[in-house]
């Protein structure tokens, strides 16, 4: 009797020995899963600006490194996915860096919507552009023969660029084998490298066959508004949440109510120029923004591209059956274009 107690003492100890191991030892992979839709008026505040009576959020995607059990359990949960990590990090690239370059996304996606919001609006708003300069590159990647982090990129085929987003849109029209030259600086010298178009690592693509030359950039420039506003937004990483943020700050610089009274969610990024680009976790952040009883969802729509933002999202909200009203957007101005149709609830 003793030595069968002890077996089963010792099956127990076996047993929660097994299951911490398979909460705790982490796999090379991320789960994300769908995360909150924050309103932005609590963390966006520009001085006297006006209230509103509906609200604009911004939608998130929860993400962690997987476990065993959070391996198995995303395998059955049809809104969970599973990224390897090059999809997440660039190879090499340590937490704290891959966190800063979140916050640095952020930052400049918080530019972007404020130069584009206070011109809209008819207010002041000064930008004083110090370059664009690189992030971080893929060592499989042309880039990596060429460019280090922290050289200054100012032109591509001639083009001044006046930000990281008109690099991205200015490379994305190419395709696999043409070529861009950069003209960068390096401690006070100037170069130029003509760099082909390849395709990313399989591993580093979610979907579709994607190319280019494997940099990421961020702008650096000062802004500055009148009337003055002030961002809560340390907490939050990545340029996703542009297009929100532009509709909240032009929401509160102007006396007409946007909002119509309705819970308005939404994602995407945003550029200087009013164009929305497109982000991952779309289908996640439907259901987060049903889960907060959104009104309405505002979708980038890629122009019309199949397998387009816009387009998941509307089956996302067809699976879940959700009521929430899913809108197409390329521009800023086609989001405002809507606000200013639709009838106040």
């Amino acid at each position: 009797m003793r030595n069968k107690r002890k077996g089963v003492i010792r099956a127990f100890v076996i047993g929660i020995i097994l299951a911490l191991a398979l909460s705790y030892i982490k796999l090379p992979f991320y789960i994300t899963k769908p995360g909150n839709a924050s309103e932005l008026e609590p963390i966006i505040k520009v001085e006297g600006g006006y209230d509103s009576k509906g609200s604009f959020s911004l939608t998130t995607v929860s993400i962690g490194r997987a476990s065993i059990f959070g391996y198995l359990f995303a395998q059955a949960d049809q809104y969970a996915e599973i990224l390897p990590m090059n999809q997440v990090k660039a190879p090499e690239e340590s937490d704290e860096e891959y966190l800063n370059r979140q916050l640095k996304l952020m930052e400049g996606s918080q530019e972007s919507a404020l130069i584009l919001a206070y011109k809209t609006a008819g207010k002041s708003v000064k930008s004083e552009f110090n370059g664009v300069y690189v992030n971080s590159v893929i060592k499989e990647m042309p880039a990596a023969k060429v460019l280090k982090p922290g050289d200054r990129v100012y032109e591509a085929d001639g083009k001044q660029l006046k930000s990281s987003e008109e690099f991205v849109s200015y490379v994305s029209g190419k395709k696999e084998g043409d070529s861009v030259t950069v003209s960068y600086e390096r401690n006070g010298s100037r170069k130029n490298a003509n760099l082909k178009i390849a395709a990313f690592p399989s591993d580093m693509t979610s979907g579709g066959k994607k190319a280019g030359i494997g940099v990421t950039l961020m702008t650096d420039r000062e802004v500055t508004v009148t009337p003055k506003i002030e961002l809560d937004t340390e907490d939050i990483g990545g340029p996703s949440a542009g297009l929100m943020m532009t509709l909240e700050i032009f929401d509160q610089l102007t006396e007409k109510d946007f909002t119509k009274g309705y819970k308005i969610a939404g994602t995407g990024t945003i550029a200087e120029d009013g164009k929305v680009g497109p982000i991952g976790g779309i289908s996640q952040k439907i259901v987060a923004a049903d889960q907060s009883g959104a009104d309405l969802f505002f979708a980038p729509n890629e122009g019309g591209r199949k397998g387009s933002n816009y387009q998941e999202a509307v089956k996302t909200a067809k699976d879940i059956d959700t009521s929430m009203k899913i809108v197409p957007v390329d521009e800023f101005s086609d989001a405002i274009t809507y606000l200013e149709k639709l009838k106040a609830k």
